[in-house]
């Protein structure tokens, strides 16, 4: 990043500005100068996004729930990383809901439903890139177009989503405006985000594909990843790469973890090697440019083939995966699902004699000893956002009704920890977890994800096909 561009990046924050180091050009004749000498650029309207219309409709909902309040919900604005470098921008998850406007969202834009006597007049409004009159065009880093490159007009944006569009300096706010820090406003939407229709249903059959690609990736690069000293580094590489070649980034931080790292839930360091002979635990999804995203876990063996105990865990929490598949219909709690998995789980628990400790030492945890192995849960929501509708009371999301159009995943995993006197030595070490995302239909379930091999057969031809490519 250049001193300019360091600059004129801070002048538009709130923000003690720095001693300047290094001077833009902004006398009235370098502004009349720059500005000029360019050819006509042709604007042609762009037809209307294929998730438009479905925006349209919950935006009209939404409006017949907060008849007469004025709302306005933010994409939201850069946030910084390091001084003055930011994370990569992405818009509010709801904020896209109801506009359809995914990675390409300008930062900053409001969508805003003023009460009118029908229910709403909704408007977008947005930063529009500084024109060429001005000396913002070259010189300022936040919307100048030398710096961030050319933006939609107010005109195409609003043919692109089917918007009403303004541009950001014409927004007044207002001291009764509901936003999304209003918690109703935020559980709402969070709540009819619940079931999917068809338009997000395909978005998420692509992010899945996109991210069984990455994992065939992976698998095809597994030489160059058990030479490295950081391979699980390379992993996330490699997934990223597909990530952002076939869709807009990853849905969440790809967890990369081989030998005992994958009894960490939560491994994103990803710095250790890749040993033959240890399982890889790889949980990874690509986002794609609507930001719905796939999550998926696949575990597999580094050279191809699982140990005996290695296969027994496999299978133990594939066969736990299954039970829960078996529960997913319309009509059930949701809850109903992990209590499915956990059900095997405790089962195979329970017969591999665990844990193996003084029985006292167990005595009034009503049965939840195996819990010890896996403590999380077994299925979240899926969609815009990896863990979906997160802002949804309990009574919709974990005590709620499963209907035909959710989607989330099933998950369960058995994960012994290197250091754990419970089980024995030769289970130390080992975790594995099966992640699939899952349709609920009318009359049952489709696994979205089916077409990544589940089964410890399958996953050991999967490396071998992968090893020969």
């Amino acid at each position: 990043m250049s001193t300019d561009q360091q600059l004129h990046t801070a002048e538009n924050r709130d923000v003690e500005q720095p001693v300047e180091r290094t001077a833009i050009p902004k006398s009235r004749a370098f502004t009349d100068y720059i500005g000029s000498g360019w050819a006509d650029r042709p604007r042609t309207l762009p037809p209307l996004r294929p998730l438009a219309a479905a925006a349209a409709e919950r935006r009209a909902a939404l409006s017949s729930r907060f008849a007469g309040k004025r709302l306005v919900i933010a994409a939201g604005d850069p946030k910084v990383r390091s001084n003055d470098t930011d994370y990569p921008y992405r818009a509010h998850s709801a904020f896209s809901w109801l506009t359809a406007w995914g990675a390409d969202t300008v930062p900053g834009s409001l969508l805003v439903f003023e009460p009118a006597d029908d229910g709403h007049d909704v408007t977008l409004y947005f930063p529009p890139a500084a024109g060429r009159d001005t000396d913002e065009f070259y010189a300022n880093a936040a919307i100048g177009e030398f710096w961030v490159g050319p933006r939609p007009t107010v005109d195409e944006v609003g043919a692109d989503l089917g918007l009403a569009t303004k541009p950001l300096d014409a927004f007044l706010a207002g001291d009764a405006d509901l936003t999304l820090e209003d918690t109703d406003l935020e559980r709402d939407l969070s709540e009819a985000r619940l079931v999917k229709d068809e338009g997000e249903v395909e978005e998420l059959r692509a992010a899945v594909a996109a991210t069984k690609q990455g994992f065939d990736d992976v698998l095809a690069s597994l030489p160059r990843i058990v030479e490295h000293e950081r391979g699980e580094r390379v992993i996330e590489g490699v997934f990223f790469t597909r990530a952002r070649s076939e869709g807009n980034e990853l849905g969440y931080d790809t967890i990369a973890a081989a030998g005992p790292h994958a009894c960490i839930l939560h491994w994103t360091r990803n710095d250790g090697p890749v040993v033959p002979g240890d399982l890889v635990l790889m949980d990874a999804g690509v986002e794609m440019p609507s930001l719905y995203t796939a999550d998926i876990t696949r575990t597999f063996p580094v050279d191809g083939t699982f140990s005996p105990v290695q296969r027994e865990i496999y299978e133990a929490v594939r066969e736990a995966a299954d039970a829960a598949f078996a529960v997913v219909r319309p009509g059930i709690v949701f809850r109903e699902v992990h209590e499915a998995a956990m059900a095997v789980i405790a089962e195979k628990v329970r017969g591999w004699g665990l844990p193996r400790i003084d029985p006292s030492m167990v005595e009034g945890l009503e049965g939840q000893a195996h819990r010890r192995y896996m403590v999380h849960g077994t299925s979240h929501h899926l969609g815009l956002d990896v863990h979906d509708c997160q802002q949804a009371r309990k009574e919709f999301y974990i005590d709620g009704t499963v209907e035909a159009g959710m989607v989330f995943t099933i998950e369960p995993g058995l994960y012994f920890q290197p250091d754990d006197l419970t089980v024995p030595e030769e289970f130390r070490g080992i975790g594995v977890r099966i992640e699939d995302d899952v349709l609920v239909t009318a009359d049952g379930y489709e696994n979205l994800s089916a077409g990544i091999p589940r089964t410890a057969d399958d996953v050991e031809a999967w490396l071998a096909e992968r090893a020969r490519a």
